[in-house]
Parts: C-alpha cells; structure tokens; sequence
C-alpha cells in the first residue's frame, strides 16, 4: 500500500529531522512534511479525512498508538504535521533517532547551520538523503529526497519540511525512543 510507504518515510524524515543539531532546542516541536508527489498528497488528505470521520473510540486508540511512538498528529492543509518531545539529553547526543530498528544512518556531516544525512533501510529498500538548513534554535527547514521501491516498481520522492519550536513543556506527547537491540 503506497500510502504506508509514504506514511512511514514521513514518519521516519519527522523523527530524523529534529535530532540532528545540537543548537535546536529541547521541548515540544511540530514538524510539517509536504510530499512533493499529488497522488500521495490526495493519500494524505484522504487519511486525514478518514481520522477525522473515526468513531471517538477507534480514533483515540490511533492517536494513542501514534503517542506510544512519540508522535502526535495534528491538522494540516496540506502534506503530514506531526507534533514530536525533544529531551535536552536527545539534543545534546546530536543523535537520530529513528524508528525502525533496521534503518541505518550511512552518513552525516554539519557545515555552518546547514546539516546533511543520508540513510538506508532494507525492508522496504529504501534509501534517502537531507538537507536541513537551522534558521535559529528554534526552526529549520529541510529537503528530503527518498527512493525506494513500490510494488517492485522503484520510486523516487522529494519532500520539504519545517520545524518549529512550540515550548519546553511536551505535554502528554512522549519522546521518540531509539529501538530496542
């Protein structure tokens, strides 16, 4: 299903980009990703529609699923908003955390303000590269480029993002924790 591929990129590029500074600040950030791709970003409007129209209950178990992996949804016009808990120990390791086990950072270089990262997944094979760009402690901007292969046909997809800085306190929404080994 494309778009659980493409949920699971976005989810992977919103818990990478945040992590990969040590000037950004910890607390609550939301990310917003837009996939440069209009069949996905139809994909991803009809999905949020589809929460939206969820019974309360099914909804709540979701958005709770989504919380156990440190990720809050919230509205978008466009693209994937995600709210997610930056802990001052997750900044100052300057170190990724991604979701899946099985996805390894292959490099990552910082020149001046602006941060590049590469990275591979085998299941599905996926491969990416970013650009992050730190405004301040407080925003960034981001490019991500991310082949991989769908349906045994292979796929190239770009996305732009932004992070903003909400405050320190994260509320109810938990840190993202690196996978267990």
């Amino acid at each position: 299903m494309r778009i659980r591929t493409a949920f699971a990129v976005a989810a992977l590029a919103a818990a990478c980009l945040p992590a990969t500074a040590q000037t950004l600040k910890p607390g609550l950030w939301e990310i917003h990703n837009k996939m440069n791709n209009p069949e996905l970003d139809q994909a991803m409007k009809e999905m949020h529609k589809q929460m939206a129209a969820m019974p309360p209950e099914q909804r709540k178990q979701m958005e709770a699923m989504m919380a156990r992996q440190g990720v809050k949804m919230v509205p978008s016009g466009q693209g994937m908003a995600v709210q997610m808990c930056m802990t001052r120990e997750m900044v100052e390791r300057n170190e990724i955390p991604l979701e899946k086990s099985d996805c390894k950072i292959t490099s990552q270089s910082r020149s001046g303000n602006t941060v590049k990262m590469a990275y591979s997944c085998p299941n599905p094979p996926t491969t990416g590269e970013s650009h992050i760009t730190m405004a301040s402690p407080e925003a960034y901007t981001s490019r991500m480029t991310v082949k991989s292969v769908v349906d045994g046909k292979a796929e190239t997809m770009t996305m732009e993002g932004r992070g903003k800085w909400l405050q320190a306190d994260c509320g109810n929404v938990q840190p993202v924790m690196p996978p267990k080994k």
